[in-house]
């Protein structure tokens, strides 16, 4: 039994009626759907889950970054309920109130350098979105070929054209074909590249283009989503110089990183750049299905009349969810918590690094999105390992997110407590100590 003021397991993990319900979903649902810890959600509030037999874990996955403003937040609630009461939940291209009103929030949120936005419901659909605007900047502006810079292992979604921009070779097969004007540039990994290293490794990888006639655009993921790692400032720097040079759109992947996450209103201000795009979502609707592309005017109105819609955009439940995050983040002062926070949590795993040398290869993030990144050793069975970290946690009331890869990461939502934030951390260092014990 553990009972503690963030956490209550005192019913056995997982519940009973988990593997029944798992198995009868198996026979009905589509298996990506499948492979999540074997938990069943119930009810969520804050920074807690409620399982069905009602043990409460600490989230640390803000279901994959989405419930920055907590879960079941109060204000959205409210906000969603005043929607509903006013009988208007759809009006598709028909302009309504409240979208006036949560776009013209939404910029003044993002900052002076956009002017402009275009709501949509999947993140993935921003991505699509921006590779069609900086190929129609392209074809506007004569370049000779649509080329599109992208970067290896980063990841912008699951559709033909976010497939084709994301580096990860095997999960496009099913394409069929590649598109020749995608390119992909090494990723400046910290552990392999200096930061006074790293404007010379970006220069000779654009050696092969000739950027004024070919290049058209460049998408950037905030931080590489698997690892929360982040590029060198220098690196994104001396991109945003080259872009502006060259007539070139540079557009950021703010999906995981916007809205506060990282400490900033977005991810991309660390860099202390301005780029054309910001492709948003997951934190964006609070857990209500909201996602957007803001950026410049020129940019944003290069489409024809109609050449760029989708049917459930700006719906009037969607805004007023947007006009809840915004306006929690804002009159809680989450953003400048957040680099708090950020700073117990990174301190934290920066420790638990120095407790565990020989498995720990690098602690990445920043604000409240971290990871811990494991040595792939060939003597070790490191997937084995992380899968039972995770399980190990669940059980003891904690959940983290394991992405299939040398990697854990932790995302709680903005509003955790402290004592939470701590809690949960000493939960994860005890599961790590028993499973990789020191040399």
């Amino acid at each position: 039994m553990i009972k503690t003021k963030n956490r209550h397991i005192f019913k056995k993990v997982p519940a009973v009626g988990t593997s029944a319900l798992m198995s009868r979903l198996s026979k009905i649902e589509s298996r990506s759907m499948h492979g999540q810890m074997p938990i069943v959600w119930k009810k969520a509030s804050g920074h807690n889950i409620f399982d069905i037999s009602n043990n409460k874990f600490i989230d640390f996955t803000s279901t994959i970054f989405v419930t920055n403003i907590g879960h079941s937040n109060k204000r959205l609630i409210k906000y969603l309920k005043k929607c509903i009461n006013e009988e208007l939940l759809h009006s598709y291209a028909y302009i309504n109130e409240v979208r006036e009103k949560y776009i013209k929030k939404l910029l003044k949120f993002a900052g002076k350098n956009f002017q402009k936005a275009f709501l949509m419901s999947a993140g993935t659909e921003t991505t699509e979105a921006a590779l069609k605007l900086m190929r129609l900047n392209g074809q506007k502006i004569k370049k000779r070929k649509l080329g599109i810079i992208c970067f290896e292992g980063n990841w912008h979604g699951r559709t033909m054209g976010a497939q084709m921009m994301s580096g990860n070779e095997k999960q496009k097969e099913w394409i069929g074909f590649k598109d020749k004007n995608i390119f992909h540039l090494p990723f400046p990994y910290p552990w392999k590249v200096s930061e006074n290293d790293s404007e010379k490794f970006l220069t000779d990888s654009l050696k092969k283009f000739d950027l004024k006639k070919d290049i058209c655009g460049v998408m950037i993921e905030t931080f590489q989503g698997w690892g929360a790692v982040y590029y060198p400032k220098k690196y994104i720097q001396l991109l945003e110089k080259i872009c502006k040079k060259n007539n070139i759109l540079m557009s950021f992947d703010e999906m995981q990183a916007g809205f506060g996450r990282t400490g900033y209103a977005f991810g991309y201000e660390y860099y202390g750049v301005k780029p054309d795009i910001l492709c948003c979502g997951k934190g964006m609707g609070g857990g209500v299905t909201l996602s957007g592309i803001i950026g410049k005017k020129k940019v944003i109105d290069l489409p024809e009349v109609g050449n760029m819609s989708s049917t459930n955009s700006a719906n009037p439940l969607s805004c007023y969810a947007g006009l809840a995050v915004i306006d929690e983040i804002k009159s809680r002062n989450l953003i400048s918590k957040t680099k708090l926070k950020g700073r117990i949590l990174i301190d934290f795993l920066e420790k638990l690094k120095e407790n565990f040398p020989e498995y720990i290869l690098s602690i990445q993030g920043r604000g409240l999105i971290a990871a811990i990144i494991f040595k792939n050793l060939k003597s070790e069975n490191i997937a084995d390992k992380l899968k039972k970290l995770v399980f190990n946690c669940m059980k003891d009331g904690l959940l983290v997110v394991y992405t299939g890869r040398e990697s854990i990461k932790i995302g709680p939502p903005l509003t955790i407590t402290n004592s939470a934030l701590k809690e949960g951390l000493d939960v994860l260092e005890s599961n790590i100590s028993k499973i990789f014990s020191k040399k």
